[in-house]
């Protein structure tokens, strides 16, 4: 076999089934239209306050380094997952319920900051707009588990 000729198992991974790839692409997509928008929100100077008092306890430097994290792990489970790794797809599974359960926490008076918080009058509207928020990476979800083509490609690696 020449240096150049592609093995079997090489080859196969080039087929990533469109689900997966728009599934992998929408996660880097969601994730960095999330910094710009709050980038746009706070502006320059609100980023460097927030990172300011971030930084001022124990418990809010490490809830603003595990929101960090959150976002590098999501993006790598982004290239992993297009190179086939099923593991990859269980962790973006388990980012989502970490970050979900925490903005619901966070919601309802169990955690902090408030800009890790959603507004809302009730349990209920919270939930709503936790939802609504949640959708894109809910339907990044469907892609990755539900179609045959996606849970195929993922046993086949």
């Amino acid at each position: 076999m020449g240096f150049f000729t592609k093995s079997r198992q090489a080859h196969a991974r080039l087929n990533v089934p469109a689900f997966v790839q728009v599934a992998a692409l929408a996660i880097i997509m969601i994730r960095c239209l999330d910094l710009v928008m709050l980038f746009n929100m706070l502006g320059l100077r609100g980023v460097g306050e927030f990172i300011h008092r971030s930084v001022q306890t124990w418990n809010l430097t490490l809830v603003f380094m595990g929101s960090l994290a959150l976002v590098f792990v999501e993006i790598y489970c982004a290239f992993s997952l297009a190179k086939g790794r099923n593991w990859a797809r269980w962790v973006f599974l388990l980012t989502q319920v970490i970050a979900t359960g925490y903005l619901w926490a966070a919601s309802i008076g169990y955690g902090y900051p408030e800009l890790f918080s959603i507004a809302g009058e009730s349990k209920r509207d919270i939930f709503r707009s936790l939802m609504l928020q949640k959708l894109p990476d809910l339907l990044v979800l469907f892609l990755l588990f539900v179609p045959a083509s996606s849970r195929r490609f993922f046993r086949l690696q």
